[in-house]
């Protein structure tokens, strides 16, 4: 017999004030990747999925964004915010 199936891991990245696309708010986000893994016997093995996305703290809002932009949010989150008072994802439904 084997076992096998997937196990989720949601890593928090960032925290970034941005203007909230639902809200309009500038309200504090979290900035979070969702890893899938593919596991056989209850050992994780390798990933098969990876996603992002904010999550607004004022209105729970959460929209997904591409890797390229979870990596601008994340350099703009170590290296301050680059002269713009708030950046803004791309407005998109989260859907895991």
């Amino acid at each position: 017999m084997i076992i096998f199936g997937t196990k989720g891991y949601l890593y928090q990245i960032a925290i970034l004030t941005l203007l909230c696309g639902r809200c309009g708010n500038p309200a504090a986000h979290t900035l979070r990747k969702r890893v899938t893994e593919f596991a056989l016997f209850f050992v994780p093995l390798f990933p098969f999925s990876t996603k992002y996305a904010t999550r607004c703290t004022f209105c729970g809002a959460e929209q997904r964004v591409t890797k390229e932009q979870a990596e601008r949010l994340q350099a703009q989150a170590a290296g301050g915010q680059g002269g713009r008072p708030y950046g803004q994802p791309q407005q998109q439904p989260y859907r895991s």
